[in-house]
């Protein structure tokens, strides 16, 4: 089969290729322009991009054209002209899967939170399925060489991620804008969140000072979008600020009583105890990381709201120690306490941290039971299998 595969700068983008030519398809990059920098109405219709889409799938025929993440201007051209659009999307959730295009019949669009494929179902939306996230473990185990190659380093517990503070958060400047009663709801709507993990009540409690948030900072929806009400304040204002508090004070939590190394773009935290190292290369750098430290930590975004992040995955996939927060989604495929750890709270995590540094055979069997599972049924070959099996 012949793929036009849609190249912009997302994780993981070199393993999906290489994975459809190891299944045996041709490959096509079309460059493409999705950085932050672009408004979302550009991602939705550009006469640009269209053009030299539609031109490139004159030239090359492709029989299928392939996307991390949709895109309504690829999808507008693809029903146009008659192609299978197939994307994944890794980000979630995604205000671009409620363009009014994810209806297109040319359309096959995966999702990796089993939730949020059962809101689209539930909207009578035929276009969207659900498709885990993935790993190449053939390219991990491969870095076993180059690991034996450096100076030993040993971390006791790792997080690589973000705090969601590197390019500013509006939250701070919609709390003091907002009436003294939305104000003290919002507080302790939050509150009450931090202390829940597994069941999200952000959505079912905004609407009582939805009207409020927009007069505080006013949000222009989508054209030709269908987007909830509130979707800009829950996903890109109010979970993002949870997770922030979450993980500082996990993180804080954890350093105060173990030495915990800090892989981060939000350079200057630091708390006792801590190492922050700034950020690592995703392709290069990262699974070393998890390679070498004895606990690696998940703590989800909390705007997924069952399933499984890549950074799991990608922790799993490398053959480390995965202690993360409880999402349903891994209960589909491991098994907790033989493949992966999770936590409850914070002192549920604190003790486990406490017991898996003491019990070494123990943890390393979790970490390689994860591991030969992930590798077993879970890598992009596998993915790419099913995806293209429509």
């Amino acid at each position: 089969m012949r793929i036009l595969f849609i190249d912009w700068g997302n994780y993981g983008k070199e393993d999906i290729k290489s994975a459809m030519t190891d299944e045996g398809h041709e490959v096509i990059s079309f460059p493409f322009e999705a950085s932050s920098s672009l408004i979302w109405e550009q991602l939705i219709h550009e006469p640009e991009t269209e053009a030299g889409l539609r031109n490139t799938l004159h030239d090359r025929t492709p029989d299928v054209v392939f996307s991390v993440n949709y895109f309504p201007v690829i999808s507008r051209v693809c029903q146009a002209e008659h192609i299978r659009y197939i994307s994944w999307s890794y980000d979630g959730p995604y205000i671009l899967l409620y363009s009014n295009t994810i209806n297109n019949s040319c359309n096959r669009v995966y999702v990796f939170d089993r939730e949020m494929y059962l809101e689209f179902c539930r909207a009578g939306i035929t276009t969207v399925y659900y498709m885990p996230l993935a790993v190449n473990t053939k390219r991990l185990e491969l870095m076993d060489q180059k690991l034996a190659s450096l100076p030993p380093l040993s971390y006791d517990v790792s997080f690589v991620g973000s705090f969601y503070l590197e390019k500013g958060s509006c939250f701070e400047q919609i709390e003091t804008a907002l009436p003294e009663y939305s104000r003290g709801y919002l507080k302790a709507m939050i509150g009450v969140q931090l202390k829940i993990q597994g069941y999200d009540m952000i959505e079912e409690m905004l609407p009582f000072i939805l009207n409020d948030l927009y007069k505080a900072y006013p949000v222009k929806p989508l054209t030709e979008g269908r987007q909830p009400k509130g979707f800009f304040y829950e996903y890109h204002v109010i979970k993002p600020w949870i997770t922030t508090i979450e993980r500082i004070d996990l993180l804080e939590a954890v350093a105060a009583k173990y030495t915990v190394d800090l892989f981060s773009h939000t350079k200057d935290f630091t708390t006792p105890g801590l190492h922050n190292h700034g950020p690592v290369d995703y392709f290069h750098e990262m699974p070393l990381v998890f390679k070498q430290s004895k606990i690696n930590l998940n703590m989800t975004m909390r705007g997924i709201k069952s399933g499984i992040p890549l950074r799991a995955f990608d922790i799993m996939g490398a053959g480390g120690f995965l202690i993360s927060n409880y999402q349903e989604g891994f209960l589909e495929y491991f098994v907790p306490g033989e493949d992966f750890v999770y936590y409850e709270s914070k002192e549920d995590l604190l003790a486990k941290v406490e017991y898996y540094l003491s019990h070494d055979e123990e943890r390393k069997a979790i970490a390689r039971n994860g591991h030969e599972k992930v590798a077993a049924s879970h890598t992009y070959r596998h993915r790419i299998g099913e995806m293209l099996n429509f």
